[in-house]
């Protein structure tokens, strides 16, 4: 009988399908101890170079260790991301929307990804681990990062601004932080869809950028001030050109015409340092249509405010500040301590900058523009910043006194 004609329940079951052979599972963290004479064999027979499955097999079977491919294979990932990249916190650096990944000693690794630091799911076998990688990446950078010089600030290659601080100086233990880089520039129309700009600030920050106004941009660590002075660059005309001047490299505006400049430290003989206040100098001779000092917290602020009383016009820069007043009040402290007068410094202050722009960081992490302020020189000869505009978070700009003097600006008639 034709098994069709068979009803379904007297049909025989088919076999079933062989079950797929199991793979091995890799053991999710291996011995670090192993791990670290396996690295140090390695390191004595030919660095990085040596790093393949065969000769890490060759290593575990000298140390008398079974040898499967799930152990070769899981030391080797141990090894690798010990070696490459940012180490065990290169996957965090590469997660969308991550702006920062701080380590506090090898149990507290934090990611930042625009809502506040948030705990990482991943930590270090031991402090000495924390190191390792610090003083790797430091040297990467051509740092040097040892008992004799326990810190360090650079840039990677990849343009991660990289800073570091060896234990015990820093506790619980060896300190690191990334500041990972925007993978592009945000338009201000992006970040008005993010909330960090309402519609009306977004014109107004075009209107500043299009009268040529000298601006300061002020706020906390990751307050935005770097994401927006982007943006606002990028909106400069085509035909400018650009004179960027930084410690350490992070402004990449989308821009045809862009030069940048970037402050060199000592190497490791103590020689061949060049700082932010020489490169602001230089910047001058470079033809500039606006010269931009990425971030103003030195003696390079004399130079800069020089550079933008000599007909320079639309300069700007950055600068951490608690409010936009309070701009002054830090401008004024960074010019003392470089030897320029407190009458001098707000002389310099109000004739150079004439609008300051400050970001801030709400509870729950949104980074967004606060306020706008006009900057102008009293009777009392002191300069001063007056509120032009607020953007609350919920509801329409609120002018404030300074906004007739904004308008002013805005409209060339100062």
């Amino acid at each position: 009988m034709p098994l069709s004609s068979v009803p379904p329940a007297d049909r025989p079951a088919p076999p079933a399908p062989a079950a797929p052979p199991a793979s091995p599972a890799l053991p999710a963290s291996p011995d670090p101890a192993l791990v670290a004479r396996v690295r140090d064999r390695l390191a004595a027979e030919g660095g990085e170079g040596s790093l393949t499955p065969a000769a890490v097999a060759r290593v575990l079977r000298s140390e008398g260790r079974p040898v499967g491919d799930a152990t070769v294979l899981t030391v080797l990932d141990a090894l690798r991301r010990d070696v490459v990249g940012a180490g065990p916190l290169e996957d965090l650096v590469r997660l969308d929307g991550v702006t920062d990944v701080v380590v506090n000693g090898p149990d507290q690794v934090f990611v930042d990804r625009g809502e506040g630091l948030e705990p990482a799911a991943v930590t270090f076998p031991d402090d000495a681990a924390v190191r390792r990688l610090a003083q790797r990446l430091a040297a990467r950078a051509g740092r040097r990062l040892d008992d004799a010089t326990p810190y360090a600030d650079v840039r990677l290659a990849d343009g991660t601004r990289f800073h570091a601080v060896l234990a015990p100086l820093a506790r619980p233990g060896t300190s690191i932080s990334l500041r990972v880089p925007r993978r592009r520039v945000f338009t201000l129309a992006e970040l008005e869809a993010a909330g960090s700009l309402t519609g009306d600030g977004a014109a107004l920050l075009r209107q500043v950028v299009d009268a040529r106004l000298a601006f300061l941009v002020g706020g906390g660590t990751g307050a935005g001030k770097t994401t927006v002075l982007n943006a606002l660059l990028s909106l400069v005309d085509p035909r400018e050109r650009l004179v960027l001047v930084e410690d350490t490299a992070e402004l990449d505006p989308a821009h045809p015409h862009v030069v940048g400049l970037e402050a060199r430290p000592a190497n490791v003989e103590g020689a061949g340092a060049v700082d932010l206040r020489t490169l602001v100098r230089q910047g001058l001779r470079m033809r500039p249509d606006r010269l931009v000092v990425g971030e103003v917290r030195g003696a390079e602020v004399v130079d800069m405010l020089a550079a933008l009383n000599t007909g320079h016009r639309g300069g700007c820069g950055t600068v951490h500040a608690n409010s936009a007043a309070d701009v002054v009040t830090r401008v004024e402290g960074l010019c003392l301590a470089a030897g320029l007068p407190s009458s001098a410094a707000h002389a310099q202050l109000a004739s150079a900058v004439e609008v300051v722009l400050h970001c801030g960081r709400d509870p729950d992490g949104l980074r967004r523009l606060g306020e706008v302020a006009v900057l102008h020189r009293s009777g009392d000869g002191a300069c001063r910043a007056e509120s032009a505009v607020r953007f609350p978070r919920d509801g329409a700009a609120l002018e404030g006194p300074g906004a007739d003097r904004l308008a002013a600006l805005l409209a060339g008639r100062s």
